[in-house]
């Protein structure tokens, strides 16, 4: 069997490329129902993401299905063969068991530790197996991918801390909030970046939200998205005094909040805990705002380092991670080399049951009176002599893992098994 991984990714191909090549919408299914029936292809799934385009295969002749598969990528999507060269990377039997390894335990993702990646690979795996492309070594492989991907997430910490700014401001408001759920938010502006942290405050059970933009309507607009509540932008001092949670993106050249006005509204509030982010470039909090009692301010800066911070934590976790997957490549690599010596183990017992049949009607001719117990009695004793004689060689054509080729062609040999032709 030959274990194949053809594909691109957004270390090897620009998102035009990238984009040319996705198997979406309808596209998937018409695709993976074509490469299964090119002659070298015995299985197949096809992995297409934002961020990669990816065919797994196992293959008969690995020279002919590869010519076969880059064939087919610029056939079905109209572009040149020739364009492929640069983006395109193979991988074959351990390295391409490796790679989906890597893959679904997001060790080779933009950002590594990312959830989706996994939910992506479980989802191409079962339109695989709808659409009846895989076999028994697909089966496994992407299985076992599967198993060592939640293992990865259970002995390291390679999916903690956050590592995007938005995840970064939610993080920290639970380091000062021992609970999010019953707080009050304020999306002062509407930036991306801060739309995404509300979204993601959002997600963590911040219901009571306000939103003020100096375009009203946008606000509203934003106020129904969130399930929240707009504010003309001149009324946001206002509700100051009920926000725990501020995210500022206003666009303004100057401060919108100043430190006198955060000094009379944590008097209003009695100095109960207030977290401030200022994404805006440049600051639209004042930086003094910092030095009152429980307030707490933080910059695009800050967020950042907090982000570096992890990123740095992810990739010492990602070390582990790696360890445990070339632990895994040895235990698929040993079930692997096992399938080698399937035909021969079944040619064996084969053998053993003809030679079994025969001399039990043998010795039944021989022996005519004998009763139905006395029969059943030899046969039993039969059949255990074979299965003792037969069990060391089974033994080791399942364990073996090194010169299996010269130990199956022995025992081929010894027990008269060299006619035989069940496929490999």
């Amino acid at each position: 069997m030959n274990t194949l991984v053809i594909g691109l990714n957004h270390k090897t191909a620009d998102i035009d490329i990238r984009e040319k090549l996705a198997f979406d919408g309808p596209k998937l299914g018409e695709g993976l129902l074509t490469i299964r029936d090119l002659p070298e292809v015995k299985e197949s799934v096809i992995i297409s993401t934002c961020n990669r385009v990816e065919i797994y295969l196992n293959a008969g002749n690995t020279e002919k299905a590869i010519a076969s598969i880059k064939e087919f990528i610029a056939r079905f999507h109209g572009i040149r063969k020739e364009s492929l060269n640069d983006a395109l990377y193979i991988h074959h039997d351990i390295e391409a068991v490796r790679h989906i390894y890597r893959v679904a335990s997001s060790l080779d993702s933009m950002v590594v530790g990312e959830p989706q990646i996994l939910g992506q690979l479980k989802e191409a795996f079962e339109f695989s197996l709808k659409h009846k492309t895989t076999g028994i070594l697909l089966n496994r492989l992407f299985k076992k991918a599967i198993s060592v991907a939640k293992r990865i997430r259970t002995e390291t910490r390679i999916a903690e801390n956050a590592v995007s700014i938005s995840f970064a401001a939610v993080e920290l408001a639970k380091k000062i909030f021992t609970e999010l759920p019953g707080k009050t938010f304020m999306l002062l502006g509407a930036g991306e970046m801060a739309e995404l942290a509300a979204k993601h405050i959002m997600n963590n059970g911040v219901t009571d939200i306000l939103i003020a933009n100096r375009t009203y309507q946008t606000g509203c607009d934003l106020a129904k998205e969130f399930s929240g509540r707009a504010v003309p932008f001149e009324n946001y001092p206002n509700e100051l005094k009920t926000s725990d949670i501020i995210i500022c993106s206003t666009g303004a050249t100057d401060y919108v909040l100043t430190k006198s006005q955060m000094h009379k509204v944590m008097k209003e509030r009695k100095n109960k805990p207030v977290f401030i982010i200022d994404i805006s470039v440049p600051r639209n909090v004042d930086p003094e705002i910092n030095t009152l009692d429980n307030v707490y301010l933080y910059d695009i800066d800050d967020l950042q380092g907090v982000v570096d911070s992890n990123i740095h934590e992810r990739q010492k976790e990602a070390k582990k991670a790696e360890e445990i997957i070339e632990e895994e490549i040895e235990t698929f690599a040993r079930w692997l080399s096992s399938l080698d010596s399937v035909p021969t183990v079944i040619a064996l017992r084969k053998k053993a049951d003809e030679i079994k049949a025969e001399e039990i009607e043998k010795l039944i001719n021989r022996l005519p009176d004998m009763k139905i117990k006395e029969k059943q009695a030899v046969e039993q004793t039969i059949n255990s002599i074979i299965n003792k004689l037969i069990h060391a060689p089974t033994v080791a054509l399942k364990n073996s893992s090194e010169d299996k080729d010269i130990l199956i062609a022995t025992i081929k040999r010894l027990y008269g098994l060299e006619g035989n032709n069940e496929k490999k």
